[in-house]
């Protein structure tokens, strides 16, 4: 039987209208599926009716992948490619398989032969990394660092050292209410010529993406990152 094509819908970063961010390939393709697997029902179906799909959003069969989908239970959400239907991937907010439980199904769809294609959309990463003018050919993304002091000063002493030794740009989030906790550990750790970029709201009307030393940081009010996603990039200098 032929196989169905396991495409990777990227979706908004957030309250931004799809064709603002998406190119019209992509939201042709999403709002003509009628199999998704996604990271949350709710946000998917506000997704897709953003964008009017063809059929009514109660009709679609909808399969649930998140950090919790234990790796048995993979197979199940890769029958119906298995049966010929086209699926459509579909993580919370952007690109799927980027920091996101997606690519666990994307590595099972490569081990069963079935055709996967990415759709162009929104990353934060990077997003992040290409307006931070810190270094795009060596780069790494952490996810979250330790939520304890003592084990997050270590870790952001580590990722700086490695920083400086590669001239890698460290990349890394935090949850949005304790972003304040993250930059203020970053200003006390972190060395007063490397560069720290702080990415937030990315494509949004509130967008705020600014590159500066921890010296000059040091000497300018504190920005508002209170519950905004954010995500931090620092480059230690020569």
């Amino acid at each position: 039987m032929t196989r169905g094509t396991l495409y990777l819908i990227p979706c908004t970063l957030g309250d931004m209208q799809a064709d603002r961010v998406l190119p019209s390939h992509a939201i042709d393709i999403a709002r003509k599926l009628q199999h998704y697997v996604v990271e949350e029902p709710k946000s998917a179906r506000q997704f897709l009716s953003s964008i009017r799909h063809i059929n009514a959003i109660q009709s679609l069969d909808f399969t649930t992948l998140n950090e919790h989908t234990k790796a048995n239970e993979l197979p199940a959400l890769i029958a119906p490619l298995l049966e010929g239907k086209d699926v459509g991937l579909i993580s919370e907010a952007g690109c799927p398989g980027i920091a996101d439980p997606g690519a666990d199904l994307v590595a099972l769809a490569h081990q069963k032969n079935i055709r996967v294609i990415p759709l162009v959309g929104p990353s934060s990463i990077f997003l992040a990394l290409m307006a931070s003018g810190l270094n795009g050919q060596c780069f790494a993304f952490h996810g979250y660092l330790p939520i304890e002091q003592a084990d997050r000063n270590k870790a952001i002493a580590a990722l700086e050292t490695e920083s400086f030794r590669r001239r890698q740009t460290q990349m890394f989030i935090e949850t949005p209410y304790r972003n304040d906790k993250m930059f203020s550990a970053l200003l006390a750790q972190c060395r007063p010529d490397t560069r720290l970029c702080i990415a937030t709201d990315i494509t949004l009307a509130t967008e705020e993406i600014k590159t500066r030393s921890i010296a000059e940081w040091k000497r300018i009010a504190a920005p508002d990152l209170k519950k905004r996603p954010s995500i931090f990039l620092m480059l230690a200098s020569d």
